[in-house]
């Protein structure tokens, strides 16, 4: 699996458990406070932190990757979020290489 199709499944999946439309979450001002705004799953940083938890098992247990996220500020734009996990997933295939 190649970044590109990384970024879109991470992306697909956090969009799934947040239950918000890909295209509402990831545009470019769309901070961490605003997906807990917008999500009827989540009333506050705990629930995100669950969906973002839900997103590295899923990552986990269909691609074999592994990855922890940092604690974030609630004004943490969401595709820092997801440049992230990339960063993480590249750095778990490097020490599995």
């Amino acid at each position: 699996m190649d970044a590109t199709e990384l970024d879109s499944y991470i992306r697909r999946k956090f969009a799934e458990h947040a239950e918000v439309p890909e295209a509402e979450l990831f545009t470019p001002d769309v901070t961490l406070a605003d997906v807990v705004g917008r999500s009827p799953r989540m009333t506050n940083s705990i629930d995100l932190m669950e969906s973002f938890a839900r997103t590295a098992n899923s990552l986990r247990k269909d691609h074999g990757i592994r990855v922890r996220l940092p604690a974030l500020p609630l004004d943490t734009p969401l595709a820092k979020v997801v440049e992230l996990f990339l960063a993480e997933c590249e750095q778990q295939r490097g020490a599995t290489a």
